[in-house]
């Protein structure tokens, strides 16, 4: 994503007709514009200029937190608003602000007329922050190089919009433009579906540029993943700009988000701290400054940089508590080194929990003062909108209505001629995988209600409900294949990753999140043995005959040269017994049986097919079946799930070694996972393969808390129809078993 010399361009003709049509703003209108748009207090330094200075490291993180009385009243004051939505429909009242919000118009307005990658609020925001302060230092301005960084930046909005700029501004034209980018890595298996963004649309295009450390998770709150950050931009000669968008779901427990989401705001300022550049530039996402934790914070940004202002985008609902804290001119990192120095050694997840980060003795009145002030401010504004939303929510006039729509669109015409919204020549983003966002239902007593059933209940009143509820038939699957053999994989390029062992799969580029979810929380009833889950009596399950016969019929024969017939053969993992099958042969196809991977431990069945010994095992079992089989022949291999990198990887690979892949479920042992049905093997495809698969199996760790997460890059599983095969494998697979406990 290089800036290019892109110049800036004229006003599109979807500008154009969006202006034409718009009627002209009368005086009132202008100044709610205004208003809108200048949400902002920046701190203003004492005259004396070192009353404001970074405390004695002596006292930091050393004394306990303390409450501020003109802090805690304004937190009082605005729960006690916000309580007033408990019992309001979440999908109904979202809907409402939508239609109140006074930008809510400049999303669609900015798409069409600017053909912007990975448009969404997100991008609005960073957009507005970049045409309403100097970001970009001077100085990178002048040398023609621009380093940034960007922390907790899934999917990665802040990276297109500064893209964008940099390819429509006259300033930024000749830049060389170098970045990087962290976030929790949405391949990793362990990290938790409510705190990982699944959408991949730029990370799958741009893998190389982000950072998920060692341990391959991506956690910023981790001591050892900011070092290794830090060498990660060692290339760049210096970090120019380091944004952080970083948040938790806290949809449960909004009242106590500032205290929630405190320890990573630390961390993220503490990175920025680390990597920046003298004349640097921060931007840090934050939401209430209620609590010490934020005052602490506020004061060391003021400490450190020269100008810092706490603004809320006029793209930013309204109703929300969303700021975002714009730090500008970095001092230098030789200022705040030893207090720095204490912060890396406590760094962590709990890095606001403990202690204050300073005293309250150590910060100024003065500052304290300010500070009051400031979020006074943003307080007044957040709780006006909360209350004119619930008045307007109990009925809004037609005069009413239209005035909303004429300053939306106003909004719209003003946000693309304030910041310049242009329409580069660059390219889209292309899709990564299927999404299943998690979307919030009822109202947050409905949802809080909710937490209190059983997992049963809760499939009951979801959205998989009819899907787990619907009793099998033969065909489920029948329809889904991969045509192969795959022509194109770039062995070469493929390596391995490894790091510590999955606790538990609990997250999975290729199933829906919502789906696997509900699984994990049904695995962990200890009354639940699925194992032992008798079978449905209302379910076909297809029978061990069909998928024979089927693939003796796929199985093409050809004649010798002696004018005989050379039979197929197929292997088959499992047991005679539970394939019930007595003879060698069906027709002109020969059977040969073989040891199936075996089942996990009952401790591990929150790893799934991430158990480190069954995926050896699999392994295994696939190098046997390359080695053994001819051309032509066909495999029948009994999986538990496609839900890790590791066992998608090795689909792959069978996908790069016979005609068609395809897959039944549930499978002939009725209970586990899937059966994949592999016709017309490749010798020639699978010699390439094997090789592959044999330095896998060198790689393989034999302890020491370590396993394999991957060994074929994510750009290559991500292409092609892979990723759709394994989410529907992974869907009947966990609706299959979600099914059998519920009958249960």
């Amino acid at each position: 994503m290089s800036s290019g010399n892109g110049t800036r361009r004229k006003v599109s003709k979807q500008q154009q007709q969006l202006f034409n049509n718009t009627v002209p703003p009368d005086p009132e209108t202008l100044a709610e514009m205004q208003s809108l748009f200048s949400k902002v207090r920046t701190y203003v330094k004492p005259s004396s200029g070192s009353e404001w200075c970074i405390p004695d490291p002596n006292v930091a993180l050393r004394h306990p937190t303390e409450q501020h009385s003109h802090l805690q009243a304004l937190k009082v004051s605005l729960n006690a608003v916000k309580n007033q939505l408990s019992d309001k429909n979440v999908q109904v009242w979202h809907q409402h602000t939508n239609s109140t919000n006074r930008a809510g118009k400049v999303i669609s307005a900015v798409r069409s007329a600017a053909n912007a990658e990975i448009c969404t609020q997100a991008w609005c925001k960073f957009y507005e922050i970049l045409g309403a302060f100097n970001l970009l230092p001077n100085e990178a301005l002048q040398n023609g190089e621009l380093n940034t960084v960007h922390l907790c930046e899934a999917p990665g909005a802040f990276i297109t919009a500064l893209n964008h700029y940099i390819k429509t501004s006259e300033s930024t034209r000749y830049c060389d433009w170098n970045w990087a980018a962290n976030t929790l890595n949405p391949y990793h298996e362990a990290n938790g579906g409510n705190t990982t963004i699944a959408d991949d649309r730029l990370i799958a295009n741009t893998l190389p540029w982000w950072f998920f450390g060692a341990d391959n998770t991506g956690n910023i709150m981790i001591q050892q993943h900011l070092l290794d950050l830090q060498t990660f931009v060692s290339n760049m000669r210096r970090v120019d700009l380091v944004t952080a968008d970083g948040s938790f779901d806290c949809q449960e427990n909004p009242d106590e988000q500032e205290a929630l989401v405190a320890s990573l705001h630390y961390c993220e300022a503490t990175a920025a701290l680390l990597l920046l550049s003298p004349g640097g530039s921060f931007v840090l996402k934050m939401f209430t400054l209620y609590e010490h934790s934020s005052v602490c914070l506020l004061y060391l940004l003021n400490c450190c940089f020269q100008f810092v202002s706490v603004f809320k985008p006029a793209t930013s609902k309204a109703g929300n508590s969303e700021v975002y804290v714009v730090c500008l001119n970095y001092d230098s990192k030789e200022a705040v080194k030893p207090l720095l120095s204490k912060l890396i050694r406590n760094y962590g997840p709990h890095l606001a929990d403990r202690e204050a980060l300073f005293p309250n003795f150590a910060i100024p009145e003065s500052f304290i003062n300010q500070h009051v002030d400031v979020y006074s401010y943003f307080h007044t504004l957040q709780v006006e909108t909360i209350s004119e939303n619930l008045r307007l929510f109990e009925g809004m006039s037609e005069e009413q209505r239209q005035r909303l729509n004429h300053i939306r669109d106003c909004v719209a015409q003003e946000y693309l001629q304030r910041f310049q919204v242009m329409s580069p020549a660059c390219c889209s983003v292309s899709a990564g995988r299927p999404l299943g966002q998690k979307k919030q239902a009822g109202s947050f007593n409905e949802r809080r209600e909710l937490q209190t059933l059983s997992w049963r209940e809760r499939i009951q009143r979801g959205c998989h409900a009819t899907l787990i509820q619907r009793h099998w038939t033969e065909d489920s699957g029948k329809d889904c294949m991969l045509e192969g053999p795959l022509s194109k994989c770039h062995v070469d390029s493929w390596y391995t990753i490894v790091a510590a062992a999955l606790p538990a799969v609990r997250n999975s580029p290729f199933c829906d999140g919502g789906l696997l979810n509900h699984l994990n929380e049904a695995l962990m009833d200890t009354a639940v043995d699925w194992t032992r889950v008798p079978l449905c009596d209302s379910c076909h399950v297809v029978c061990t005959s069909a998928i024979l016969s089927e693939v003796a019929g796929h199985c093409a024969f050809k004649a010798g040269s002696s004018g005989c017939k050379k039979k197929k053969r197929c292997l088959v993992f499992g047991s005679r017994s539970v394939w019930g099958v007595s003879e060698s042969q069906i027709g002109d196809l020969e059977l040969t049986f073989s040891t199936e991977p075996s089942f996990p431990e009952r401790g591990s069945v929150l790893l799934h097919d991430g158990e480190p010994l069954y995926q050896q095992q699999l392994l295994s079992c696939v190098m046997f079946a390359l080695q053994s089989l001819s051309s032509g022949d066909a495999l029948l291999l009994p999986v538990l799930s496609a839900l890790t990198r590791v066992t998608a990887a090795v689909i792959l690979c069978l996908h790069a070694c016979f005609r068609s892949v395809s897959f039944r479920c549930p499978p002939p042992s009725g209970v586990v996972g899937t059966v994949l049905v592999c016709v017309g093997f490749s010798p020639e495809a699978a010699a390439q393969m094997l090789l592959v698969l044999n330095e896998e199996g060198k790689n393989e760790p034999s302890g020491g808390g370590r396993q394999v997460l991957q060994f074929v890059p994510m750009e290559e599983m991500l292409t092609g129809g892979l990723t759709e095969f394994l989410w529907t494998v992974n869907s009947e697979i966990i609706q299959w078993k979600l099914h059998l406990l519920m009958q249960s």
